[in-house]
């Protein structure tokens, strides 16, 4: 048997393991295009349905129980029907849903955020971390009065600005300098040719790029960079401001001119948000007769407001944080040590509570180092943690979220070390 074999097999039995999913998924393409209304979720030969979770756990409508490897995409960090996050919204509902008005608790939250990222001297909020960085691009771009954005191949900025494989077909028009990620010179290359770049926009770590972090020395030249040319730096902290109580930026040392964020910030409700300087945040200000209009119906709607509070202030506080990380990187740890000891070429990247399976013996610098056979492997490896009750990203994403305990990572790396028992002959060798 040959990896394609194995995976056709899989293929063949998802069929028959999970017959509910294929009947929900075939309703659903009466509605939906290909069943879907989110890309990401899909995946042939049709994707599991999920009829609840709670704490650490997903059930599909087959009646499969699962602990959950993926937290909504780092949106979940607080796990399924968390207590606290559940009178939060409970309390929030008896107060009246859409008050069309200023509430009480954004207040409260735009503080508790900058209170962690001081940078973010002033906040807006939004309704997701795609609409965040498009009105921080927006803004940068009146800021500096010019016009392109410099970002990085493999960079995820949201679904309207998004360059897995080059810019997206969907991505607004705005005029764009793609540079190589962990790669200096390219910066500098584009910064010589191009002397209208109004920002740096870049992810502390390329999130759905496979977890690569940016070196620290990378970051640090590009942020001198757009000081010395003029430009403001943006920091897409939408997945990586988890990864310590202050973000990555805190890590860092570096002070970006605005940043982003969004995800759990919002509870694991719809949420998102830029700020930066408030001499730039300023623009915003209704006040001000040059004032730059920002809507959304649902900026500031009191369930966001009121889950994303009770989280930050009740439950992910600074050492939970820390907590959680240190998990992830003795996770992390662990199943790249299993790798090494079985002499494959498989290997997890990222940091902290956030990682991406490749198929490769060292950890990628940029998309460019990712080897035309990840996708097979990584399709492998999803197929065989899902039948063995691990839920995940087909793509080998792996988040983790509080309610995982040590006995469920550890649970992981059985399943790993049963997928390299099973399946480690069949695999490509680098």
């Amino acid at each position: 048997m040959d990896l394609s074999e194995a995976l056709a097999q899989h293929k063949a039995a998802w069929h028959k393991r999970y017959p509910e999913s294929a009947r929900q998924h075939q309703a659903a393409t009466e509605v939906l295009p290909g069943g879907n209304t989110r890309s990401v979720l899909y995946y042939d030969p049709f994707p599991l349905v999920m009829a609840s979770g709670q704490g650490s756990h997903l059930r599909d409508v087959d009646g499969n129980d699962y602990l959950d490897f993926l937290g909504e995409f780092t949106a979940g960090v607080y796990g399924h029907s968390h207590p606290v996050i559940h009178q939060a919204i409970t309390d929030a509902l008896q107060g009246g849903i859409n008050l069309t008005g200023h509430t009480l608790l954004e207040v409260q939250l735009a503080r508790e955020i900058r209170r962690r990222l001081p940078s973010m001297e002033q906040i807006r909020f939004t309704n997701s971390g795609t609409e965040a960085n498009l009105m921080a691009i927006a803004l940068a771009k009146v800021h500096t009065h010019r016009s392109h954005i410099l970002v990085f191949q493999g960079a995820y900025h949201g679904g309207l600005y998004g360059f897995a494989k080059g810019p997206s077909p969907v991505n607004v028009p705005h005029p764009t300098v793609l540079a190589r990620y962990n790669d200096i010179s390219s910066v500098e290359e584009a910064f010589a040719q191009h002397q209208d770049i109004a920002a740096v926009l870049v992810e502390p770590m390329q999130g759905a790029g496979g977890c690569i972090p940016a070196q620290p020395q990378f970051l640090q030249a590009v942020a001198e960079l757009a000081r010395e040319h003029g430009a403001l730096l943006i920091f897409d902290e939408v997945m990586t401001s988890r990864l310590s109580p202050g973000g990555r930026q805190s890590e860092l040392k570096i002070q970006p001119d605005l940043t982003t964020v969004g995800k759990y910030l919002g509870g694991g409700l719809s949420f998102g948000a830029f700020g930066g300087r408030a001499n730039i945040m300023r623009r915003f200000d209704p006040r001000e007769p040059d004032a730059l209009p920002h809507a959304g119906t649902f900026n500031n709607n009191v369930l966001s407001m009121a889950a994303g509070y009770a989280g930050l202030s009740q439950v992910f506080t600074p050492q939970v944080c820390i907590d959680l990380n240190a998990r992830g990187n003795h996770l992390r740890q662990a199943v790249n040590s299993r790798f090494r000891e079985s002499g494959l070429p498989l290997v997890f990247s990222g940091l902290g509570s956030l990682m991406n399976l490749h198929a490769m013996s060292e950890p990628p610098q940029s998309v460019a180092d990712l080897p035309p056979h990840n996708g097979p492997v990584r399709d492998l490896f999803f197929f065989h943690m899902i039948e063995t009750g691990h839920y995940m990203a087909r793509r080998g994403f792996v988040v983790l979220s509080l309610p995982l305990t040590d006995t469920d990572i550890e649970s992981f790396v059985a399943a790993t070390d049963s997928f390299i028992e099973r399946y480690g002959a069949l695999l490509p060798q680098s």
